[in-house]
């Protein structure tokens, strides 16, 4: 059981990335000894040996997918056009909205030019100088399909000790350059064209600030409802820090454990009220798989975030 993690491990400790191919047959070689080991029953080190090869050159080929997504320096601090959905919940703060843009066309100077899939995108009212306040930001929702021009920049973050590694974050999150909107109009708004999870939070979302009038505490509904921690108010961040509760502003494993019992309390009950289901599926059985599929609904709905 531990094999594919362990060769995921192994890779993790590379100083420098191999070529795509080194890793595409390290991938192919751990298939073919998986399946030889599992032909012949009997030669379980070559499904443990497979395993291992399978982790090692899955970790390595999706890292090395990844930078080569990087943003060519030559476009960075360009003028782009840039076509694409609204790939998050929009935050907003004092300075404007950010958000994360799913790019499906870019732009320069009316030529197509490959920019990475994913980028991180400030709207801004004021922090730069290009941009100024237009109603669409307020109207910003996840799912919907814009055309904005902007400025990108491979991603960059201070590298303090013992800090938060901003750059890794986005690493991980697979965005590969950031930027901010201009101050041109944007164009061409499409309602719900994908996303559909993301536009389901912001609608939850939107329906907790919409009905409770203390916007502090609908911060804090939203961010233990949908895991949009981005709704909490600075201070009130600095008040749980000080206190030691800012670990309960997050939708971890032990929320959706406790979710999980509840559900499963749920199924169990209703599910006794059935005698033909109860002979279909015993009631704890039925009461387990319904709160390990509710729970794990909720845990995509929450953001799929890794605790």
């Amino acid at each position: 059981m531990l094999s594919a993690p362990l060769g995921a491990a192994l890779q993790l400790q590379e100083p420098a990335l191999h070529a795509a191919a080194v890793y595409a047959a390290a991938m192919a070689l751990g298939a073919a000894l998986v399946l030889a080991g599992w032909r012949w029953r009997r030669v379980g080190l070559l499904v443990l040996l497979g395993l291992v090869l399978l982790g090692f050159g899955g970790t390595g080929w999706r890292a090395a997918a990844r930078l080569a997504e990087s943003l060519p320096v030559e476009l960075e601090g360009r003028d782009l056009k840039l076509t694409g959905v609204v790939a998050s919940l929009p935050q907003a703060g004092p300075n404007g909205v950010r958000f994360r843009f799913d790019v499906e066309r870019a732009t320069q100077a009316g030529e197509e030019v490959a920019v990475p899939r994913l980028v991180a995108l400030g709207w801004y009212i004021g922090f730069h100088e290009d941009a100024t306040l237009l109603q669409p930001q307020r109207e910003l929702r996840a799912g919907q399909r814009w055309t904005f021009d902007v400025r990108l920049r491979r991603p960059h973050g201070s590298l303090n000790p013992h800090g938060f590694d901003y750059e890794l974050m986005l690493f991980e999150l697979g965005v590969r350059a950031t930027g901010y909107v201009r101050d041109a109009p944007p164009q061409g708004v499409q309602e719900g064209v994908s996303h559909p999870i993301e536009r389901l939070r912001q609608r939850v979302r939107d329906a907790i600030h919409a009905r409770v009038a203390d916007a502090r505490a609908a911060g804090v509904l939203a961010a233990l409802a949908v895991g949009d921690q981005g709704a909490i108010e600075r201070e009130d961040w600095e008040l749980f820090r000080a206190t030691g509760l800012s670990h309960l502003m997050a939708i971890s494993g032990m929320h959706i454990t406790m979710f999980a019992w509840l559900a499963a309390a749920a199924v169990g009950g209703l599910w006794r009220h059935s005698p033909r289901a109860m002979l279909a599926l015993p009631a704890p059985q039925a009461a387990r798989w319904g709160g390990l599929a509710v729970a794990a609904a909720y845990a995509v709905f929450a953001g799929w975030a890794v605790p």
